[in-house]
């Protein structure tokens, strides 16, 4: 099989159920879910050069095959031919790792930038590209009939990789770094 098809050299795609120009909003949304996965990839080879945190790598490679899922949902043209891989148990199994992150990491007073770790600054980078395709959801679904719970994962994915940046910085013994411009923001039940 070749990899080239030329099929695609009048700037047209197929999608599941016909062809589309390559820059329609929906090629555009699940080309930016392909993007997040590539960086989940960089993320899970750090993981795996350091040979640490077994957890979080094994939800990475989890993630990696859901956000397919999401592109596949999103890959549908025609509405009887839907067959819905992201389901809600793939966003409430997220909302429980983030659960069990927060108590793991540092009480949140202020804004923090990205950085830390270089693996706490790829998950960030992970999290600003999640919201993106987000975004790119939301505009899809205002002409487009789309899968939901794409849009609820994509919400709850970013705000994993906020936490699980914020618990490899506090694994490693690095520090968030807060942006200093501004005052407390957030209360702990410690205050």
């Amino acid at each position: 099989m070749n990899i080239y098809t030329r099929t695609g050299d009048e700037g047209l795609t197929s999608v599941i159920g016909g062809r589309v120009s390559k820059d329609d909003v929906r090629v555009e949304t699940y080309g930016t879910i392909d993007e997040l996965n590539s960086f989940v990839g960089i993320a899970i080879s750090i993981l795996i050069e350091r040979q640490k945190y077994d957890d979080l790598l094994q939800q990475l490679v989890r993630i990696q095959h859901e956000l397919f899922d999401c592109g596949s949902d999103l890959a549908y043209v025609r509405k009887g031919d839907r067959n819905e891989k992201v389901q809600l148990e793939m966003t409430e199994q997220l909302e429980a790792w983030i659960d069990q992150f927060q108590e793991e990491a540092p009480p949140l007073r202020r804004f923090i930038l990205p950085g830390g770790s270089m693996l706490s600054s790829q998950l960030h980078v992970c999290r600003t590209v999640c919201r993106r395709a987000e975004r790119l959801v939301v505009t899809m679904a205002r002409t487009e009939e789309v899968n939901a719970e794409v849009r609820r994962y994509l919400n709850r994915l970013s705000d994993y990789f906020f936490t699980m940046a914020r618990v490899v910085n506090a694994r490693d013994g690095v520090g968030d770094v807060e942006y200093v411009r501004g005052a407390d923001v957030f209360r702990t039940t410690e205050q």
